[in-house]
């Protein structure tokens, strides 16, 4: 196959050429950013489709600007603003995007990185708990992730901030599309800000973007205000505010995009289906809910290759099959986070991301380039044992 045949993941943004009239008629209007009448109409057909008309949303100019905004207001309505220095931490899993990170040091907190399952790749509630028991009285916000899609029981976050009072903030960045065990999008009725990422890799692909969804009008107001330089009145700062303002055309975009989604998710899902026939020997995630949102395929290769796994991407991608690792390395192992981070113990983390492999899914892939896939990393894999076994033979004689 020549280079780059089945990239790891092929964006599809509506184009813009085919929305040239709506173009057009926000030329006319003069509008451009500040909550206009295209992102307005956006906000509400996302509520009214993906969640049935409850709850509220806002749109941001990028998931990671809407955690800051949503750990901040969290963080500031629990504990004051400024927040008392001994709420110091933000508890995270270690197995998830940079951005998470990132998000609770620009509000002045330290990631306190906990472990995940096994099997399914959340933060595991033993590990939470563990460091909760540790360092509750330290803990000014808990920031889960719903790892690569996943379900989350916001049940039972609900009642941790129920009971311990600590604030919680959802990151949901790939969980746009998936459904829990109710049949319900993910966060759905949540008293708890979710942030859910609109950027062009996603399946719910525009340019850059991110939504915010509260059950709670009120948290969207005030996220709103924060999001457009703490504007609670006209020009008048009232709060901490920055601009996350999500421009016109790329909610044109949204709405575009809204319209042909659950074709999107179906034929991702019929995807994810033919790998796991492809492959019935291989590991994946194990997956809660009703329906997954993908946007790539992640496995785990197996033990024995963890240590070849630079040498098998490579090797697909000289076969023309992209592939990744994702999140490997996880936040601890990440030069900057391991110096303005604290973790907890992170056995399970270890062991998931040095395995980890995140193989190809796109709106246009087929099942037919599922199988070669499949094909090319059967290949990879058996000259990358090939050569471990050499290297046992080597290291007998």
């Amino acid at each position: 196959m020549p280079a780059s045949e089945i990239p790891f993941l092929r964006p599809n943004p509506p184009k813009l050429s085919d929305l040239q009239a709506e173009l057009a008629g926000i030329e006319a209007s003069g509008i451009f950013s500040n909550y206009g009448p295209v992102n307005t109409r956006f906000e509400q057909e996302m509520r009214d489709t993906i969640f049935g008309g409850a709850g509220a949303c806002l749109t941001v100019c990028n998931a990671t600007i809407g955690l800051i905004l949503a750990i901040r207001h969290a963080v500031a309505t629990r504990w004051g603003d400024p927040h008392p220095r001994d709420r110091r931490f933000a508890l995270m899993p270690s197995f998830t995007f940079a951005a998470t990170a990132h998000a609770a040091l620009w509000c002045g907190l330290t990631p306190l990185l906990c472990d995940i399952d096994d099997e399914t790749w959340i933060p595991s509630a033993a590990a939470e708990d563990e460091l909760l028991r540790r360092h509750r009285s330290e803990i000014a916000v808990v920031v889960p992730y719903a790892t690569f899609g996943n379900d989350l029981d916001l049940d039972r976050y609900h009642r941790l901030a129920t009971d311990d009072g600590i604030p919680v903030v959802i990151d949901a960045a790939s969980s746009l599309g998936t459904l829990n065990e109710q049949g319900e999008a993910f966060g759905t009725g949540c008293p708890h800000p979710v942030i859910f990422s609109l950027h062009t890799t996603k399946p719910f692909a525009t340019l850059e973007g991110g939504l915010i969804y509260c059950s709670d009008p009120d948290t969207i107001r005030a996220l709103r205000a924060m999001g457009n330089f703490g504007f609670a009145e006209p020009r008048t700062a009232s709060m901490p505010g920055l601009n996350a303002k999500l421009n016109e055309v790329t909610a044109l975009m949204g709405l575009a995009k809204l319209g042909e989604f659950e074709q999107v998710t179906a034929h991702r899902m019929a995807i994810a289906e033919a790998y796991r026939a492809e492959l019935p020997d291989w590991t994946f995630q194990r997956l809660i809910g009703e329906r997954h949102a993908f946007t790539f395929m992640a496995a785990l290769l197996p033990d024995e290759l963890a240590e070849y796994r630079r040498p098998i991407v490579a090797d697909l991608a000289a076969q023309g099959v992209g592939a990744g690792t994702y999140f490997s390395p996880h936040l601890a192992e990440h030069p900057y986070f391991q110096r303005t981070c604290k973790s907890g113990e992170l056995a399970t983390t270890q062991r998931i991301a040095r395995r980890v492999l995140t193989l190809p899914m796109s709106d246009f892939m087929t099942a037919k380039e599922v199988s070669l896939v499949a094909e090319a990393l059967r290949r990879a894999c058996n000259r990358a044992g090939a050569t471990a076994l050499a290297s046992v033979k080597i290291g007998r004689r």
